[in-house]
C-alpha cells in the first residue's frame, strides 16, 4: 500500500537525521548504531596548491633595505624657521635691526632662548642644550637592495643612492651595516654599494632571462614604504616593455605588487635565481596597481660587473640620430620589411660619420647580427668597447652595403642640440604650392632645402605631423632646393613603382623622416 506524501516526508527526515547522528557519531569516536550503513565522507585528492614559502626563507637573507643620508647642509637657525636674510640668521642682524627684538621675541616662544635648550634639540637635534650653533639637515630615503657575494657586495638602484653620502644596509634581522659606494650607472639606474664586514653573508645569483616566459611565477622581496622584508607574488606580465625612461629600455612586467621602497629589489623565479631588478610601477595613485617594471638580469649582470670591476661603465658610441622604420617609410625606400634603424642626422665628428654613415641610411644588421629597431641598435651598441672595430650593414640607395666603423666612448654629458634661433632658416616672400601633399613651401634662405611656410589641415602632411617652420632638406634622398625638384622626384618614384616618397625633414636642429604616400598626389 502507497503511503501518502505527508508520511514520505516524514519518512525522508527520520532517516536524514539518523545518518547525520551516525556520522556524528563517528566523528566523536562513538559507535554509531548497529545495522546502520554509512557512506565515506566526500573528499577530493586536489593538486597541492604553490608555495613560495621555500622559495623565501631561502632568499630572504640575501634581500635587504637601503637607507642613505644626504649630504649634510648648514643652516642658520632661522633659516630652520623659514627666516634667511641672504644667508644671515638672526644672531648676524645688527643690534639696532628693527627686525631683530621681533624675532627674538619669537624665538623665545619657541624654547631658543639659552636655558631653553632641552626642548630646542629635542625639536630638531641641533646639539647640547644651552649650545646655539647652526641646524643640520639630513634628508633620509630608502630603498631596497641584495647581495651578490659573500664578501658583501649589493646591488640597489641609482636613484636610491645618487644623492646620497652615508648609505646604512639594515639585514632582515634588523642588524644595520655601514656600506660605501663602489659605482653607479645613470643610464640603466643601477649601482653597486660595499658592506665591510668580517662574516659570510648570504647571497643570490641573477637567472637567465632569456628563458623567461610570460606566465611564470615570480616572487617580489623588498622595502615597501619602509615597512623591511616585504614579500609578494605573482606572474610576468610581458617582456621587453620600452617605458621611456631611456635608451637602453628592455624591462620585464610583473604583476606582483611593488611600491615605493621596493627600488632596487629582487624579483625571484620559483629557484630563488633574480631575474629582475624592480625600478618603476606605472600608478596613477602612487601605490601598486599591477604593473611593475625590473631590470632584465642580463642587463643588470654586465653593468654591475664594470661597476665592481671600473666603479663606472664604458660604452661604445656610434654617434648618430635615428628613428624606427615605418611601413610607409620601408615601402619608400624599397626595403621588403619594416625594420632597423633610419639614420637621421650622423652628428659631426663621431664614429658613424668618420666612416662614411649619412642621413637616410637604414643600420639593418651589426656584425652579421639583424637589427630590428633603433632600441635595439642602441643596446647593440652599447654592449660593445669603445675603440672595437664593428661591420655596419646599412640599406642605401635600394641596396645593402657594409661599413667598417671604430666605435668611440659614449660621452657621459651628451652635448645638447638645442635650436639655434639665430641660425634658424627664415622664408623669403616667393612661395611655391604642392597641392598634392597640402604644402606652400619657399626656398630657404640659408642654402638647400624648402621651409614649409603653411600646411593645409587634414592633408596628408598635417596627418604625418608636418609643420609649417620645418625645413625640408631632401626627398628620397636627393637634396632639394626648390619646389620643381620635389615634383620631379615624386614622378620618378610614381615611375618606379613606388607608393610613397622620404620627405627629410629639420626642425630645432633635429631631423626626422616623414614617408607621404604618391598615390594621393
Amino acid at each position: 500500500m502507497s503511503q501518502s506524501p505527508r508520511k514520505i516526508s516524514r519518512t525522508f527526515l527520520t532517516t536524514t537525521a539518523i545518518a547525520g547522528i551516525a556520522a556524528a557519531m563517528l566523528a566523536t569516536g562513538v559507535p554509531a548504531p548497529t545495522g546502520t550503513a554509512l557512506a565515506d565522507a566526500v573528499r577530493v585528492e586536489a593538486p597541492q596548491a604553490p608555495s613560495f614559502a621555500d622559495v623565501v626563507e631561502a632568499v630572504s637573507p640575501a634581500v635587504v633595505s637601503v637607507r642613505v643620508q644626504a649630504k649634510v647642509k648648514q643652516v642658520s637657525d632661522d633659516s630652520a624657521f623659514g627666516f634667511d636674510f641672504n644667508g644671515k640668521g638672526f644672531d648676524d642682524l645688527p643690534d639696532d635691526h628693527p627686525m631683530k627684538r621681533f624675532f627674538k621675541e619669537f624665538r623665545r616662544g619657541f624654547g631658543d632662548e639659552p636655558g631653553d635648550g632641552d626642548r630646542r634639540a629635542e625639536r630638531d637635534h641641533r646639539g647640547p642644550k644651552g649650545k646655539n650653533r647652526p641646524g643640520r639637515v639630513r634628508p633620509v630615503s630608502q630603498g631596497s637592495g641584495f647581495f651578490i657575494s659573500e664578501d658583501g657586495l649589493l646591488v640597489t638602484n641609482n636613484h636610491v643612492v645618487e644623492d646620497g653620502s652615508a648609505f646604512t644596509v639594515i639585514m632582515d634581522d634588523g642588524t644595520e651595516l655601514d656600506a660605501k659606494l663602489i659605482g653607479r650607472d645613470k643610464r640603466t639606474d643601477l649601482a653597486v654599494l660595499k658592506v665591510e664586514d668580517a662574516r659570510k653573508f648570504t647571497y643570490v645569483d641573477f637567472a637567465d632571462d632569456s628563458k623567461i616566459r610570460v606566465g611564470e611565477w615570480v616572487v617580489a622581496v623588498g622595502n615597501p614604504f619602509g615597512l623591511g622584508g616585504t614579500v609578494t607574488a605573482g606572474i610576468v606580465s610581458a617582456r621587453g616593455r620600452d617605458i621611456g625612461a631611456g635608451p637602453y629600455d628592455d624591462f620585464i612586467q610583473v604583476d606582483a605588487a611593488v611600491n615605493r621602497g621596493n627600488s632596487g629589489g629582487p624579483t625571484f623565479n620559483l629557484n630563488g635565481e633574480v631575474i629582475g631588478i624592480n625600478t618603476a610601477i606605472f600608478s596613477p595613485s602612487g601605490g601598486n596597481v599591477g604593473i611593475a617594471f625590473a631590470i632584465p638580469a642580463s642587463t643588470a649582470r654586465a653593468v654591475v660587473n664594470d661597476l665592481i670591476k671600473d666603479g663606472s661603465v664604458e660604452r661604445g658610441w656610434l654617434g648618430v640620430q635615428i628613428q624606427p622604420v615605418t611601413d610607409d617609410i620601408a615601402e619608400s625606400l624599397g626595403l621588403a620589411e619594416a625594420k632597423g634603424a633610419l639614420v637621421t642626422q650622423p652628428q659631426d665628428g663621431a664614429p658613424a660619420a668618420k666612416a662614411g654613415i649619412e642621413s637616410g641610411d637604414v643600420v639593418t644588421a651589426v656584425n652579421g647580427d639583424a637589427v630590428k629597431d633603433p632600441r635595439e641598435l642602441a643596446k647593440k651598441i652599447a654592449a660593445m668597447d669603445p675603440g672595437k672595430s664593428v661591420d655596419i650593414t646599412i640599406w642605401r640607395n635600394g641596396k645593402s652595403e657594409s661599413v667598417k666603423v671604430e666605435l668611440g666612448e659614449l660621452p657621459t654629458d651628451m652635448a645638447s642640440l638645442s635650436p639655434d634661433e639665430d641660425n634658424a632658416p627664415s622664408a623669403p616672400q616667393a612661395e611655391a604650392t604642392l597641392d598634392s601633399f597640402g604644402l606652400t613651401v619657399v626656398p630657404a634662405e640659408t642654402g638647400g632645402g624648402l621651409v614649409i611656410t603653411s600646411v593645409e589641415p587634414d592633408s596628408v602632411a598635417d596627418e604625418r605631423g608636418l609643420r609649417a617652420g620645418d625645413l625640408i632638406l631632401g626627398v628620397n634622398n636627393q637634396d632639394v632646393s626648390k619646389a620643381s625638384d620635389i615634383v620631379s622626384i615624386i614622378d620618378a618614384a610614381a615611375k618606379n613603382g613606388r607608393k610613397a616618397a622620404l620627405f627629410h625633414v629639420e626642425n630645432d636642429n633635429r631631423s626626422r623622416f616623414v614617408a607621404l604616400p604618391i598615390e594621393q598626389g
